[in-house]
């Protein structure tokens, strides 16, 4: 039986006496605060730099978006073929000197539209190659048995950054003028470069006979093996159905919170803010339960909780303190579990994808789980004009435990408390 000093302790020492980890852990979580910061630094400078509208507002976050769908896909095949170490390191220094450059141009009056929107182009795409890369690292860097310690301890600091950095964000936006917030804000990046190019391990390429095959052909590769393989295609499958339904779901949520429920402004945020703490918490939970009951266990019981509790907001009614607290409770419940269903499912993907396509396998997954998105939020609205908003949420959210059921009907949900292998018989292709 474990000790209490054992049960205390969330990831195996030898994991975090491993320098390499520690350096990737300290460059992504200062990487994350800084993506997460420029979200919002990015906007304010338009706004009190420029004096932009609503509109143009609108076009500067969508043009910061769009390097997901739009390169995602490239980004999987490229990080396959190169150092992620290397692309890491790109990527911060791209982004403190894009940053920088915002705060030099708004400080000197050369700040416009048209420059601001470059910036912002610029900054998403690196962060998706940061992204994308420090997710296939980690399988180079830890033994595969450390794999969901090592993503729940990452996992842990993106969900803290994704809390703290919109804040960060907007307190250094208010005390130091949005010009030196952008500037402040690559100091993040700065950090994460000095962080990740401490790492030593030097990875191996796998070199293709004959040479690199275009660019299309890896990213065929990864489409195709993704499709073929029956865990990847069902992690890809509820993935895709999940996004559809949060975004259409997010969409009736916003409307019912002060129409329905007739929450004020402050009120939402500390309602939809409940999530980051339940996420800490399941990064937590995902360090402990799928060894302990098994990885398709855990998966489909945290979707089947998580998702189905997001059931319960249309029930609610009236503007009391109980109701209050119970839209707290039911985020921070959302908040952990979905972190917790991230974690491991990010661990077992890494597991059973063979390292070569650990980038495009990552790319793939991202991009087919975000592409439907916009789709969903038009729904969302559609279905609340036509049907009101009640009844619009109640029936996406019940659209997103279509994800667990996919997994519960797949091998997914038959896999133990050791995580598969590339040849583990269970993900043999039919």
């Amino acid at each position: 039986m474990p000790s209490a000093a054992d049960s205390a302790r969330s990831f195996p020492p030898s994991l975090w006496r491993n320098s390499d980890f520690r350096n990737l852990w300290a460059g992504q979580t200062a990487s994350q605060l800084g993506e997460h910061a420029s979200l919002v630094i990015l906007p304010l400078l338009a706004v009190l730099t420029l004096d932009v509208g609503a509109g143009e507002l609108g076009v500067l976050r969508a043009v910061g978006q769009a390097p997901l769908l739009l390169l995602a896909l490239f980004v999987g095949g490229w990080v396959d073929r190169w150092r992620t170490r290397t692309v890491m390191v790109l990527a911060d220094l791209g982004r403190a000197v894009a940053l920088g450059a915002a705060a030099v141009a708004a400080l000197v009056g050369g700040l416009g539209l048209p420059v601001l929107l470059a910036i912002a182009f610029v900054v998403g795409a690196l962060s998706v190659f940061f992204d994308v890369a420090y997710q296939a690292s980690l399988i180079r860097l830890v033994r595969r048995e450390q794999l969901l310690q090592g993503n729940s301890a990452i996992e842990g600091s993106r969900s803290a950054a994704q809390i703290g950095g919109p804040a960060l964000g907007g307190v250094m936006a208010s005390l130091l003028s949005a010009p030196i917030a952008a500037a402040s804000s690559a100091l993040f990046f700065t950090v994460s470069f000095a962080s990740i190019a401490r790492i030593r391990h030097r990875e191996s390429i796998s070199l293709y006979p004959g040479g690199s095959p275009r660019i299309w052909r890896r990213i065929h590769e990864g489409l195709r093996f993704v499709a073929a393989d029956t865990l990847l295609r069902t992690v890809c499958l509820a993935s895709a159905a999940f996004q559809f339904s949060l975004a259409a779901m997010m969409t009736t949520y916003l409307l019912f919170l002060p129409r329905q429920l007739h929450l004020s402004g402050t009120a939402i945020g500390v309602v939809l803010a409940a999530t980051g703490p339940g996420a800490l918490l399941g990064s937590l939970l995902a360090a402990r339960l799928p060894s302990r009951f098994g990885y398709g266990p855990v998966l489909v019981a945290a979707a089947v909780v998580g998702d189905g509790v997001m059931l319960c907001v249309p029930a609610l009614h009236g503007s009391s303190t109980a109701m209050f607290s119970a839209l707290v409770a039911i985020n921070l419940v959302f908040g952990a579990f979905g972190q917790l269903v991230n974690v491991t499912i990010m661990a077992v993907r890494q597991a059973v994808t063979p390292d070569p396509l650990q980038g495009r396998v990552a790319a793939t997954i991202t991009f087919a789980g975000m592409g439907l998105t916009p789709a969903g939020s038009l729904l969302g609205g559609l279905l609340a004009e036509h049907w009101g908003v009640r009844t619009a949420l109640l029936v996406t959210a019940a659209g997103m435990l279509l994800s667990p059921v996919l997994m519960a009907l797949s091998p997914l949900a038959r896999l133990g408390r050791v995580l598969p292998s590339p040849d583990t018989p269970l993900r043999q292709q039919p």
